[in-house]
């Protein structure tokens, strides 16, 4: 099975509160969300904080695509719930598209 690795970023807004409360949400992430993931082909989801800066890695079975993570999550009506009340949480980075949440990294540098 071919493992597929995604890297993303995303802002938060500079609140120390808000920040708080986004990092408790994820304590107890809605188990609805959880299995959205895991539907989705997803085996890895980590989220790193610095700052207001969220990073998210991926590892996916090569089931997963964001096209379908896409699809599968606009039917989820839990998903969608837990979505808008982290974006009351999020900013966009400052160059992305608008309505773009998560954006995803480039990778410039592997370990030989």
């Amino acid at each position: 099975m071919a493992i597929q690795q995604f890297c993303l970023a995303l802002d938060l807004i500079e609140d120390e509160a808000l920040i708080a409360d986004y990092k408790a949400h994820h304590q107890a992430v809605w188990p609805e969300v959880i299995q959205s993931i895991k539907d989705a082909g997803i085996h890895l989801l980590n989220i790193y904080c610095v700052g207001n800066r969220l990073f998210m890695i991926i590892e996916a079975d090569e089931t997963f695509s964001f096209e379908k993570k896409a699809k599968l999550d606009a039917s989820n009506e839990k998903v969608q719930e837990w979505e808008q009340l982290m974006w009351k949480f999020q900013q966009a980075l400052p160059w992305a598209k608008q309505g773009e949440k998560w954006m995803l990294m480039e990778k410039i540098f592997e370990l030989p």
